[in-house]
């Protein structure tokens, strides 16, 4: 068995980060997750720079001191939990953070990039989206594993899709694609992922087991003036991989809300 996650964190965002961070490093501890792709994943502009670290991190933006997924990784080797992760920038959030999307891993990466998805190129403009594509090993398999926080369908979001497919055309390992999709199920971005050429499912859909549905409350950051929950954030997997479970998490129910977003977590045999 192999269990992923994916979460949106809206890191340094909430009213209380460190708690936010410790509670998803609590349930990474207890869940002992292989693969975890993570979005909205921020640093200070101003904070110091990391000189020295143990992680590759190959052709990525300089890492600073209280990057999001650096602090989590840290935490979950305090409570002994080793992760490797990579992290990918994107875009100026907020006027005050570098944005972008990380993966952590288990096992350590083969081969890790950073895939520019959107039309514009410029950390000033928040269109700008990067996916991170990895390789690492799950259960003695290689997978391809990817993060990425798209647009809505109404900005760039059927190009930004088109790109991410072209970057994995060539692909010959198993995908498994997990992020921000921003377009709800049963529209026409969910509609255009599931009739990729990469032939993919969507896994709560393809799941034997299921608990929740939606994955943000209305009136968000994006989703202004929105008056219903809705199921944006998805794993992706390629039709021969087997889901066993798929749970919406940190909903406030079982788990405590840390984000404006919900968790994901799948189970594939």
């Amino acid at each position: 068995m192999a269990k992923f996650l994916t979460l949106n964190t809206h890191s340094w965002l909430g009213e209380d980060p460190k708690w936010a961070l410790e509670t998803l490093g609590k349930q990474i501890l207890k869940a002992d997750y292989d693969v975890i792709a993570l979005q909205e994943i921020n640093q200070r502009i101003d904070s110091a720079k990391v000189l020295n670290t143990p992680y590759t991190l190959k052709n990525q933006h300089q890492l600073h001191e209280d990057n999001y997924a650096l602090k989590l990784v840290e935490y979950l080797k305090e409570h002994g939990l080793t992760y490797h992760f990579t992290w990918a920038y994107s875009h100026i959030g907020y006027d005050e953070y570098h944005e972008g999307v990380a993966l952590l891993s288990k096992q350590p990466f083969s081969s890790e990039k950073s895939v520019l998805t959107s039309a514009v190129d410029d950390e000033y403009n928040y269109h700008t989206r990067r996916a991170l594509i990895a390789k690492t090993t799950v259960a003695g398999r290689e997978l391809c594993v990817v993060s990425g926080h798209f647009s809505w369908w109404k900005s760039d979001f059927k190009s930004e899709w088109q790109r991410l497919e072209q970057a994995l055309a060539d692909e010959q390992a198993p995908l498994v694609i997990m992020g921000d999709f921003n377009n709800p199920e049963n529209t026409l971005g969910h509609d255009l992922v599931l009739a990729s050429s990469l032939g993919l499912k969507d896994s709560h859909l393809a799941a034997k087991k299921v608990t929740g549905g939606p994955t943000i409350l209305q009136d968000i950051d994006g989703w202004e003036n929105n008056d219903k929950a809705l199921r944006i954030d998805f794993i992706f997997v390629s039709q021969q991989l087997e889901v066993k479970e798929s749970h919406v998490l940190f909903d406030g129910k079982k788990l405590p809300l840390i984000s404006d977003h919900f968790g994901v977590e799948c189970v594939i045999e």
